[in-house]
C-alpha cells in the first residue's frame, strides 16, 4: 500500500472519497446510521487504495481533464447504446433466419488511440456489441476481433466506433 504524502496527495484522496461517498449515497436508499457508516468506511477504504486513479495529485489540470472526458463520454454512451440495440436486432434476425446466415471471421485492425483507458474502452465497446468479441490487443495496439458475420467485421474496419472513442479521449480519428 502507498502511504499518503500529506502535501501532495490529501486533496486527491479527499476528492476521491467525496465522489465515492456521494455516488454511494445517490445510489443507496438506506440513510440510517448503520448504512451511512458502512458507506463512509467503504468509501474511505476504496479512496485510500485508489485515490490516484481518479484524481492525480498533479492539481487542477488533471481534474479538468477528468471532467472534460466525463462530459465527452455522455454522447458516446448514447451512441453506443444505439449500436448495441441495432446489433441485438441484427443478431436476433440471424438466429431466427432458417438458413442461419453467419460467416464468422477474425478481423485485425490497428488503433491510434492515445492511452490504455481508451484502448480498453474500445475493446469493451466492441465486446458489448452483440456479434463481436475482442480477442486480443497486442503491444502495437492491434486489435483481433471475432465477428459473427462479415458485415460486423466490415463495420469495425470502417472505424466509426474507434473515431467516437478517439473523440472522447483526444486521440487521432
Amino acid at each position: 500500500m502507498r502511504s499518503l504524502n500529506w502535501n501532495e496527495n490529501i486533496a486527491s484522496f479527499a476528492l476521491t472519497f467525496i465522489i465515492l461517498f456521494a455516488l454511494w449515497a445517490a445510489l443507496s436508499t438506506f440513510f440510517d446510521i448503520v448504512h451511512l457508516s458502512l458507506g463512509l468506511i467503504c468509501s474511505f477504504l476504496v479512496a485510500y487504495v485508489s485515490y490516484d486513479l481518479l484524481i492525480r495529485p498533479e492539481g487542477t489540470k488533471h481534474v479538468l481533464a477528468v471532467i472534460k472526458t466525463a462530459v465527452k463520454s455522455i454522447p458516446y454512451s448514447f451512441w453506443l447504446l444505439a449500436q448495441i440495440i441495432k446489433a441485438n436486432v441484427d443478431v436476433v434476425m440471424i438466429i431466427l433466419n432458417p438458413r442461419l446466415p453467419i460467416s464468422p471471421e477474425i478481423v485485425k485492425f490497428d488503433s491510434k488511440l492515445p492511452n490504455d483507458v481508451a484502448l480498453a474502452t474500445l475493446a469493451n465497446s466492441i465486446t458489448l456489441t452483440p456479434g463481436t468479441l475482442t480477442l486480443d490487443i497486442d503491444e502495437k495496439k492491434t486489435y483481433y476481433v471475432h465477428c459473427l458475420a462479415k458485415r460486423h467485421g466490415d463495420s469495425l474496419l470502417e472505424g466509426t466506433m474507434q473515431s467516437y472513442v478517439a473523440r472522447v479521449f483526444g486521440g487521432k480519428e
